[in-house]
C-alpha cells in the first residue's frame, strides 16, 4: 500500500470540522441551533490547536522529519494545516456576518455596538459597568519594570495603548492589559429596546469605558486578543504510584505551554499586534485575524439559553424507557429475563444510573466493579459508588486520570471514592483505559450471579443526552466470567488471556477484527454473501485500512459510517462507500456487522480503528447475540445508510459532498426520536 493510499489525518479532521460548520448554514436547523454549530466549530479548533497542532509544532521545532502514514513530515503537515484552518475560519465568519447575524436580527435578536446605543441604553450600560464589571477588573501596566504577564490560554484579554505620561516631553505611549472577566456573561443583555433580545459584547463595554480605569485617560487603541497554548506534553506514565503526581504536573504545564495560536481582530492596531507577537514569541504563521468577535462559544453557552426562545431550538423530546424497565421491581430481575439494548439518547440513560444505584443499595450485591473514563461534574453514578463504598460493599473503580481535558475532574473523583472506602485504580501503566464496563456480583438462591453492562460511550449522564451510543445489559454466564477476568487483568497481575465472548485491546482486538475481515474475503472468494458495515468515529489505522482495501478488491461490499477522521480513500472502488453524519446529536456509537455468509454477526465496541485504540488502550468489543437486539443494531445502521438529510459522502479526492436529498427527506436521528410507529416509509 503506497503512501498516497492514505489521506492525512489532520486534513481529514479539518474536513470533519468543516461539515460541522456547514450545519450553521443549514436552514433545516432551527436558528439558535445553527449558532451552536458556529460555537462547536470554534471549540473544536481550540482543541485541535491545543493537541494536534501543538504536537506538530513541537515535532517540527525539534527537527523531527519522520513522515506520517500519508507521507508528510510534521513541517509539511503544518504547511497544509495552517492555510486550511484560515480558509475554514474565513468561511465561519462569512457565515456569521453574512447569514447568521442578519437572520438573528430578523428574528428580533440584535447585537449592538456602543456607538449605536440610544441615550437610555447607554445610561443603563454605564451603570452596569460601574456596578457589575468595574469591581472585577484589574488593569495591569506593561513597561520595563512590570513585564508582560504569563497569560491563561483561551481567556479573552484587552491590550491597550495609552497616551504618554502627562508632563513628559516626547514620551512613548504606555501599554496596559485587562483580563475580560470569565465569571460574567459574554453578552450583556439590555433590558430595553425593541425585539426579543438585545445585547452587546462584554469586551466592547469594557473597551468603551476603559478610561474610567486610568484616571480618565482615554486609550489610543484597544485590541481584544486570545491565545491557544500547546497542551500536548510528554510525561512518565510507567509508574502507577507516581501517576497522579505526574498528571498534576502536566496540568500545571498547560498554563505555560508554547503559544500555537494568537487571535486578533482584523484591522487591529499594528503597534499592539507587533508587541504581542514579540512578548508571546509568536510567528506570523500563528497569528489569525478574525473579521468579527473572537471566540464564538457564547452562541452555545448563552444565546441558545435565552428564555422564551423555544421556537428557535430543536423541539424537546422525552427519551424512551423500555417496557420491561417500566415495570416495578428489581432491575436485576429484568436483566435475568433477557438481554437489554439501549440506544442513547433516544433511550433514557436513567436505567444505567438505576443499575448502579440498585447495586449500591441492594444488600445481596457483594461487589461492584467499574471503569470510568469521562464522567460529569455531579455524576450520580459516582455518587452511588461512593454510597456503596461507605456501606461496606466491595467497590473497585478504575478511573482513567489521563482522559484528556478531564484529568482534574477525574483526580477529584478518585479522592472522593478513596475516602469512601472504594478500591481505586488510576489506570493501567502505559495504557489508557477506554473501555466502558460495569460488573455487579450478586448473591442469589442459585449462588453468585454476575450482571454486566457494556457500552460504546462513557458513564456520563450529561453527554448521554447529546451523544449517540449503545449499551447492553446482560447476565450471560460467559460474558460475566469474561468481565471478571478483565478486571483481574487491569487491576492485578493476571496475564492477558483470550476470553470467551469479550475481546480486549491491546491484546486481541486487532487480530480478532482482522480475522473477521479475512473471513469476509474468503466468503467473497467462495461466492457467498460477504459484506462489512462499520460505524466508527475515526478510521486511521493503516493496517486496518489496507485490509479493507484487500477486502474490497476481493469483492466484499463495505459500508463505512465514519463521523470524523477517515484516512481511507475509496480510490474508485465502488464497493467501498464512506459516509459521515453530522446532525443534532454527536454520533459516537461504534457498531459492526459482518455478513458471515448469511449468518450475520453483530458487535459493539468502545474502540475506534486507530493505532492508539488498537495498540495503546484498554478497549473492549462485545457481541450482540439476541436476534431481536441484533435487528435493532442493524436497523439503526441501515437508517444511517439511507439518511439523505444529514449525511455526507466521501469522494475520491478526500473531500466530502452532501448526499443528494430525496422527498421526503430521511433524517436518521429524527427517525429515532419519533419512534417506529411515527416513521414515514422510506422512498424506494
Amino acid at each position: 500500500m503506497g503512501k498516497q493510499a492514505l489521506y492525512n489525518r489532520e486534513l481529514s479532521w479539518l474536513n470533519f470540522n468543516r461539515r460541522v460548520l456547514e450545519e450553521a448554514a443549514n436552514p433545516d436547523n432551527p436558528l439558535l441551533e445553527r449558532g451552536k454549530f458556529l460555537s462547536i466549530c470554534s471549540t473544536n479548533l481550540d482543541e485541535f490547536f491545543m493537541v494536534r497542532v501543538g504536537a506538530l509544532v513541537r515535532a517540527a521545532s525539534g527537527g523531527d522529519k519522520k513522515k506520517d502514514p500519508s507521507g508528510l513530515s510534521p513541517r509539511q503537515q503544518l504547511d497544509l494545516v495552517f492555510p486550511a484552518v484560515r480558509e475554514q475560519v474565513e468561511r465561519q465568519y462569512e457565515l456569521l456576518n453574512g447569514e447568521y447575524l442578519p437572520a438573528l436580527a430578523e428574528a428580533g435578536i440584535h447585537f449592538l455596538k456602543m456607538d449605536k446605543l440610544d441615550k437610555e441604553q447607554k445610561e443603563w450600560v454605564s451603570h452596569y459597568f460601574d456596578e457589575q464589571i468595574q469591581p472585577l477588573l484589574t488593569p495591569r501596566a506593561i513597561d520595563e519594570k512590570r513585564p508582560f504577564p504569563l497569560l491563561t490560554a483561551k481567556r479573552l484579554h484587552l491590550f491597550l495603548l495609552l497616551p504618554p505620561q502627562p508632563g513628559l516631553r516626547a514620551g512613548s505611549p504606555r501599554m496596559a492589559m485587562i483580563a475580560v472577566p470569565a465569571s460574567l456573561p459574554r453578552v450583556v443583555m439590555l433590558p430595553m429596546g425593541r425585539g426579543r433580545a438585545r445585547g452587546i459584547l462584554l469586551e466592547d463595554v469594557i473597551a468603551f469605558y476603559a478610561h474610567r480605569l486610568f484616571s480618565k485617560t482615554h486609550p489610543m487603541a484597544v485590541l481584544p486578543f486570545r491565545i491557544i497554548r500547546n497542551t500536548d506534553f510528554l510525561y512518565n506514565d510507567s509508574d502507577a504510584d507516581a501517576l497522579i503526581r505526574e498528571m498534576r504536573k502536566n496540568l500545571k504545564r498547560r498554563k505555560w505551554g508554547r503559544v500555537v495560536r494568537l487571535e486578533v481582530p482584523t484591522g487591529g492596531d499594528v503597534r499592539l499586534i507587533s508587541r504581542l507577537k514579540k512578548y508571546l514569541i509568536v510567528s506570523e504563521e500563528n497569528v489569525f485575524f478574525l473579521p468579527g468577535p473572537i471566540n464564538l462559544d457564547y452562541f452555545m453557552k448563552q444565546i441558545s439559553q435565552l428564555p422564551e426562545m423555544d421556537d428557535l431550538l430543536f423541539p424537546p423530546f422525552t427519551p424512551r424507557v423500555d417496557e420491561r424497565l417500566r415495570q416495578e421491581g428489581s432491575i436485576f430481575r429484568v436483566i435475568r429475563d433477557g438481554d437489554l439494548l439501549l440506544n442513547h439518547p433516544y433511550d433514557s440513560f436513567e436505567p444505567v444510573i438505576r443499575f448502579i444505584r440498585e447495586a449500591a443499595e441492594d444488600p445481596n450485591v457483594m461487589a461492584i466493579k467499574q471503569t470510568l473514563y469521562r464522567v460529569s461534574g455531579k455524576s450520580p453514578i459516582v455518587g452511588a459508588l461512593i454510597r456503596a463504598g461507605q456501606a461496606g460493599k466491595q467497590v473497585t473503580v478504575l478511573v482513567e486520570v489521563r482522559a484528556r481535558f478531564d484529568e482534574e475532574n477525574n483526580i477529584n473523583w478518585c479522592q472522593a471514592l478513596e475516602k469512601a472506602g472504594c478500591h481505586v485504580f488510576y489506570g493501567v501503566p502505559k495504557l489508557k483505559t477506554h473501555s466502558k464496563i460495569t460488573l455487579v456480583v450478586r448473591k442469589e438462591a442459585s449462588g453468585l450471579r454476575r450482571y454486566v453492562h457494556l457500552a460504546t460511550g462513557n458513564y456520563n449522564d450529561v453527554t448521554a443526552t447529546l451523544y449517540t451510543d449503545m449499551g447492553l445489559f446482560t447476565c450471560d454466564d460467559a460474558i460475566g466470567r469474561d468481565a471478571g477476568n478483565f478486571f483481574n487483568m487491569v487491576t492485578g497481575y493476571s496475564e492477558p488471556t483470550e476470553m470467551e465472548k469479550l475481546v480486549a485491546a491491546p491484546t486481541h482486538l486487532r487480530d480478532f477484527l482482522s480475522s473477521l475481515i479475512r473471513r469476509e474475503i474468503e466468503h467473497a472468494q467462495a461466492g457467498l454473501p460477504a459484506q462489512i458495515t462499520a460505524k466508527i468515529n475515526a478510521l486511521v489505522d493503516p493496517k486496518m485500512i489496507k485490509l479493507l482495501y484487500e477486502a474490497a478488491d476481493a469483492g466484499v461490499e463495505i459500508d463505512l459510517i465514519v463521523r470524523g477522521i477517515c484516512c481511507l480513500k475509496p480510490n474508485g472502488r465502488g464497493n467501498i462507500r464512506v459516509r459521515s453524519i453530522v446532525g443534532r446529536f454527536l454520533e459516537h456509537t461504534r457498531a459492526f456487522i459482518f455478513e458471515n455468509g448469511g449468518e450475520k454477526e453483530v458487535y459493539l465496541s468502545s474502540a475506534d480503528w486507530m493505532p492508539r485504540n488498537l495498540d495503546k488502550r484498554v478497549e473492549l468489543m462485545f457481541p450482540v447475540e439476541d436476534p431481536a437486539l441484533q435487528n435493532r443494531v442493524i436497523a439503526s445502521l441501515q437508517d444511517e445508510l439511507m439518511d439523505n438529510a444529514k449525511a455526507w459522502r466521501l469522494k475520491k479526492n478526500g473531500e466530502y459532498k452532501r448526499v443528494k436529498r430525496t422527498e421526503p427527506p430521511i433524517n436518521s436521528q429524527e427517525m429515532r426520536i419519533l419512534g417506529p410507529a411515527e416513521i414515514a416509509s422510506p422512498v424506494e
